[in-house]
């Protein structure tokens, strides 16, 4: 009787969940329960002992996640290799110095082990930026699950990501596309919370006399980093393993390192946010959970557009 009623409540919450989910997107929170019931624990553990060995792995997994869904939607499209008949989004400028490939294929290998043919690398990406951000200090939330991993990986299509040397219109018309208002590109640009940018990025703002929205002390550290190499990486704010809210200070400051930050204190139409989340950490987690969620499912795959990759880095 009890097993039955427990049966029911499941049977219950994934009608639920695939009323909320399902109709638009095909995704539910519990979409693993009965596929694979130990997935989203075995992305957790291998992301945990990742992180443990390498805090800077966040900001990586974050990022990763986010050069996905931008491109072609939340697909895993950015983790397949060239091949002789097509330059990869990978291979992109723009995505050279990702990280966090081998984690993600140590998970797929993992899961493939438990649950062949059933975890996509879509979703990895997606629950491993989750455990990241969570790990990192950041907030916890959950993502619907259930993407489907994509076929199509074109160079090309990463001239659509955000360049640092954008200004705050440029982003706004940009997420836009996306679906996303102002504030919620604000709050997604609070990722940079975590991670480092290196001088090849900002080194523009460092010629042709001193920027005004750069604070000149800053501006000495800067050329300071860009001194050594152009691959030199300057953190984005003091605590660069540590999701805060003190990327928004350093805005305040004058001190954001790129024109893509630092533009979102400048502009009119985002400095109110900038300041809201400089002072009210809780409600940066709150709208940075929100807008991940919604990032993730941007243009999510259905079962007839994608696959399930057996290895996250080819198609089948």
């Amino acid at each position: 009787m009890v097993i039955g009623k427990i049966l029911g409540l499941i049977l219950l919450m994934e009608m639920i969940n695939g009323f909320r989910f399902g109709a638009v997107d095909g995704l539910s929170m519990d979409y693993y329960l009965r596929r694979c019931p130990l997935a989203e624990l075995i992305v957790k553990i291998k992301v945990i002992k990742a992180l443990q060995a390498d805090p800077t792995l966040a900001a990586s997994l974050v990022r990763l996640h986010f050069h996905d869904c931008f491109i072609e939607g939340c697909d895993g499209s950015v983790l397949l290799n060239s091949t002789k008949q097509n330059k990869a989004e990978r291979d992109s400028p723009a995505n050279l110095s990702l990280r966090g490939f081998e984690l993600i294929d140590e998970i797929k290998e993992e899961l493939e082990k438990q649950c062949p043919g059933i975890v996509s690398c879509a979703d990895i990406l997606a629950m491993a930026a989750r455990d990241a951000v969570c790990k990192a200090g950041g907030p916890l939330y959950d993502i619907p699950k259930g993407r489907m991993d994509g076929t199509r990986s074109k160079i090309e299509d990463t001239i659509n990501l955000p360049a640092p040397t954008f200004n705050a219109s440029q982003l706004i018309n940009l997420f836009g596309q996306h679906s996303f208002s102002a504030q919620e590109m604000v709050a997604l640009s609070g990722a940079h919370t975590l991670g480092v940018a290196r001088c090849s990025s900002f080194k523009n703002r460092l010629v042709g006399g001193l920027d005004a929205n750069l604070n000149a002390d800053f501006a000495k550290t800067l050329f300071t980093t860009c001194s050594a190499s152009d691959t030199a990486e300057q953190p984005f704010d003091e605590t660069r393993n540590t999701f805060d809210n003190l990327y928004y200070r350093a805005l305040q400051c004058k001190s954001g390192v790129l024109d893509s930050d630092q533009t979102l204190y400048a502009s009119a139409e985002t400095k109110g946010v900038v300041d809201s989340y400089a002072s009210n950490k809780v409600m940066f987690f709150s709208d940075f959970k929100r807008a991940m969620v919604k990032m993730s499912m941007l243009n999510v795959k259905q079962s007839s557009q994608g696959e399930v990759r057996q290895n996250c880095y080819k198609i089948n």
